[in-house]
């Protein structure tokens, strides 16, 4: 088979260290210890043991230490065997008074992620820790950011650090075959020739495995460093996985790492927390990766459930170049209420509401698990008052809603199919946030006009409709299954497909808020509840 000589190919686990963005780096020091001695007896060549990190405090639980003194005091006594042991430093998060000399350490080599707009610092500071007497290996992240131009005069400062390592670092899973053979040619034609190239992976297209394949087999004189952890355990889309690099180099180029020692890393580390926490291509991250943004973008936008994937999809291109590799919260909302701001004139509409609902006693229906629990309470109301009955984003089971509200394209993506199709006896009412998916809706209201920019979430749907009926001129408004949210929403929910996924206090603040909205307007309407709330 042609390509590299045996000699020239060396794997690097970085189980520990990238693995950590999965469940905070704290995997237990007996953990740690046992995927760190597995590494080592497989005869992986480097080992990355974990961060350096200064804001951190030291904990023997966790790989993620504030300087190399939490390092040696994980690490103790342990054999290296043959392995090379490294840690990493995004720089800026490590000063060099948090790093003793290497004689000192138990840290043979340190590499540093260099971020574009940092990257002549990071590179001094590669020199800096060279005089301290490590390995260091230069990692520009996100090198498809990089023009050819760039990187050349990126390389030159390499060449004149001289680590002993240079990487292709693809952040966010964005190489195919083709993209990383260029780099790997513009690397290799300029870069000095006793420096290693290094490959780190993401998996967003499926392509870590493939590419390293390639790489491989790419004819070239150059040491290589290819990075994997057990499982492909790592950020978003994950890494690499190391037992495929393990078995593929021993068949293709006559190496001997132990495959099953890593096996037996995944089997007693690594699957307990698959289960907890699962990695791996997912669609949020093939949106990040489509895209060229940060995967918390996404997944942002995703938590929202308003949303459907193609909008998604349209917000994501409408990102700005400067702003797609850091996640910037207060920017994704301001695209997202600007895409969800479709302004019509909606007066007309709301003139022919207000003479359907006047006089008329409402019965408005949320999706709460309470619409199962009290049913009976809810039955006998509409038995005793005969309301007109409008249901949010849902059309509930066993009612008869004459109205459907509709504000979060997501749920009309996912009723469209079921909703009623030239039946008068059912009406929708839809935002203007949503493009119907044929015809038009009996109604359609400005969304913008109902939104609350002030709150946290601006479009909760209740509020909206509230706000809506408002306008209306309605008196009397009674409320069932909004049994407000929780942290583990999905119990509050008839369908827990509905839930949303809330972070922190989030859902005591999105309750206490739509109390309030609620409290300010009964002065103007008379609002009950038929079933249980804390809106009540």
């Amino acid at each position: 088979m042609k390509g590299l000589a045996l000699k020239s190919i060396k794997l690097l686990d970085c189980t520990l260290r990238d693995g950590g963005f999965i469940n905070n780096w704290n995997f237990g020091h007996g953990d740690i210890v046992n995927l760190f001695e597995r590494s080592v007896s497989a005869g992986i060549d480097y080992i990355e043991v974990g961060f350096l990190d200064s804001r951190e405090k030291f904990d023997i639980n966790r790989s993620i230490t504030p300087d190399t003194a939490g390092m040696n005091e994980i690490f103790k006594g342990i054999d290296h065997g043959n392995s090379l042991v490294s840690g990493m430093i995004d720089y800026g998060t490590c000063p060099l008074e948090s790093i003793c000399d290497a004689s000192e350490s138990v840290l043979d080599g340190i590499r540093v992620m260099i971020k574009k707009a940092t990257r002549y610092e990071a590179i001094e500071f590669c020199r800096e820790l060279k005089k301290k007497g490590y390995i260091v290996f230069a990692q520009p992240v996100s090198i498809t950011g990089y023009s050819d131009e760039e990187m050349i005069d990126l390389i030159g400062h390499i060449n004149d650090a001289e680590p002993a390592a240079m990487a292709m670092v693809d952040t966010y899973g964005l190489l195919d075959r083709s993209g990383l053979l260029h780099y790997f040619h513009l690397i290799d034609k300029h870069l000095k020739a006793d420096i290693q190239v290094g490959y780190h992976a993401h998996n967003n297209f499926q392509l870590a495995y493939s590419n390293s394949m390639a790489l491989c087999e790419e004819e070239t004189g150059r040491s290589l460093i290819l990075d994997g952890s057990a499982y492909g355990i790592g950020k978003s889309a994950g890494n690499c996985p190391l037992e495929l690099l393990t078995m593929y180099v021993n068949q293709n180029f006559g190496a001997s790492y132990d495959t099953s020692q890593i096996l037996e890393m995944i089997d007693t580390g690594i699957m307990k927390i698959y289960e907890k926490f699962p990695w791996g291509y997912q669609m949020q991250y093939f949106l990040c990766a489509s895209n060229d943004c940060h995967p918390k973008y996404p997944q942002h936008l995703l938590k929202k459930k308003t949303l459907s994937v193609q909008s998604v999809n349209e917000i994501l291109s409408m990102i700005a170049p400067e702003e797609r590799l850091a996640f910037n919260e207060s920017y994704i909302e301001k695209l997202y209420l600007e895409y969800q701001n479709n302004e019509i004139n909606d007066e007309a509409d709301i003139e022919r509401l207000k003479a359907e609902l006047k006089g008329r006693k409402l019965l408005i229906l949320g999706p709460g698990h309470s619409m199962i629990d009290e049913k009976k309470n809810i039955v006998k109301y509409i038995r005793e008052n005969t309301p007109d009955i409008i249901s949010i984003n849902y059309k509930p089971e066993g009612f008869y809603p004459k109205y459907i509200f509709l504000s979060n394209s997501k749920r009309y993506m996912q009723l469209c199919n079921s909703l009623p199709v030239g039946d008068s006896d059912i009406k929708i009412m839809g935002t203007s946030n949503i493009t119907p998916a044929k015809g038009k809706f009996d109604f359609s209201f400005d969304y913008s006009a109902l939104i609350d920019r002030n709150f946290e979430i601006p479009d909760n749907s209740l509020p909206m409709l509230l706000r809506l009926l408002e306008k209306t001129g309605v008196d009397r408004i009674a409320l069932a299954g909004f049994d407000g949210y929780s942290v583990d929403s999905r119990a509050d929910y008839i369908n827990p497909d509905m839930a949303y996924e809330f972070i922190g206090n989030y859902a005591v603040k999105l309750n206490s808020y739509t109390k309030k909205v609620i409290e300010g307007l009964r002065k103007k309407i008379d609002i009950t509840f038929i079933t249980e709330s804390a809106y009540e």
